[in-house]
């Protein structure tokens, strides 16, 4: 990307400030997903916002209270709200509504599969649609924190308290349970379904080598890590949790054991949310001080996109072919970068 290489007579820093459109949505927000040219940005509460190259916001309604979790495969976002029910929204700005829960509980996690099954939780119960099969349920011991589809194959990883529940809804009696102390949060799988990994309550995640089950424990975070995200190949995992950004690396068959993660784009602030770029070895980091910046994990070359003094960064997305990078901080106020 030569954004990367600054002009001789350039800062220390390369800057594109100057060319980020900025977006006002007047609403908190959680995270933000691209579904077509468009930027979705999901609200805390009952809305999501549309915004066009243009900078034009269109508003559609999802859920009548809080909008509690997302996923989305490009092609649509499903949410589950405070409202017990599970809804998607296509790019055309349509809401279907997928579950409403029979006990009106809230639906605190949802996944998305690429051949269009979807997950849903509300306390301890996780369910499973996929196509037109009758719903399968499973309950873990506790409630659940997070949930992710393997990449290949109808299987569900279910993160909640003392571990992780592996599961393949089609097949009875295949519930695998993954076990290390403490409250485990989000959960994703390698690209290569190698490994899986979870955020902990405590400032750590944890790992499982998939082959094996053998743990991997990574720590030294001072704070929650809230954001994970996968590089492009899959060869390292970027989270947030600290000053820098902290990048496990996996592309060995022994992931990070035994060894120390990279660590890029030190700042007097935290890192708040990680996305990498879907084709190339950059990443995009939002800071608890409103920082934007790109990062080059070859040298840890930085892009400021926008500079500090706002709330902190709260969602961060590219496009499917890395040209558009979309975020926005706690109040809703946010930018488009087109690269």
């Amino acid at each position: 990307m030569k954004e990367f290489t600054p002009a001789p007579d350039s800062a220390s820093i390369v800057s594109v400030t100057d060319r980020v459109k900025p977006v006002t949505l007047g609403m908190a927000v959680t995270s933000v997903h691209f579904l077509g040219p468009r930027a979705a940005f999901v609200g805390g509460e009952e809305n999501v916002a549309f915004v066009d190259a243009k900078g034009e916001i269109t508003t559609v309604a999802v859920h009548s209270g809080g909008i509690l979790s997302a996923a989305s495969d490009g092609k649509r976002i499903l949410m589950g709200g405070d409202d017990g029910k599970v809804v998607s929204l296509d790019a055309k700005g349509e809401v279907t509504l997928l579950a409403t829960d029979p006990k009106r509980r809230w639906i605190d996690a949802v996944a998305l599969h690429p051949d269009g099954a979807f997950a849903w939780s509300a306390g301890k119960t996780t369910t499973v649609k996929s196509g037109k099969s009758e719903e399968k349920s499973l309950e873990v011991p506790s409630t659940v924190g997070g949930l992710a589809f393997a990449p290949k194959g109808l299987r569900l990883a279910i993160a909640h308290y003392n571990g992780a529940t592996l599961w393949f809804p089609n097949m009875e009696g295949s519930a695998e349970f993954l076990p290390w102390a403490g409250s485990h949060l989000g959960v994703t799988f390698s690209p290569d379904n190698k490994f899986l990994v979870t955020t902990m309550h405590e400032a750590a995640l944890h790992g499982w080598r998939l082959a094996d089950n053998r743990h991997m424990r990574m720590t030294g975070y001072p704070g929650r890590v809230r954001s994970m995200s996968w590089s492009a190949g899959g060869k390292g995992l970027a989270t947030s949790g600290a000053d820098t950004v902290i990048i496990w690396p996996f592309a060995s068959k022994d992931g990070p054991m035994g060894k120390e993660p990279a660590m890029l784009a030190p700042l007097q602030a935290r890192v708040s949310v990680v996305a990498c770029h879907p084709k190339n070895d950059i990443l995009a980091a939002g800071y608890s001080d409103g920082t934007v910046l790109m990062v080059r994990l070859e040298d840890g070359a930085e892009i400021l996109v926008r500079r500090n003094g706002t709330p902190p960064v709260a969602a961060i997305a590219w496009n499917a072919k890395g040209t558009l990078l979309a975020f926005a901080d706690e109040n809703g106020d946010g930018g488009l970068l087109e690269l």
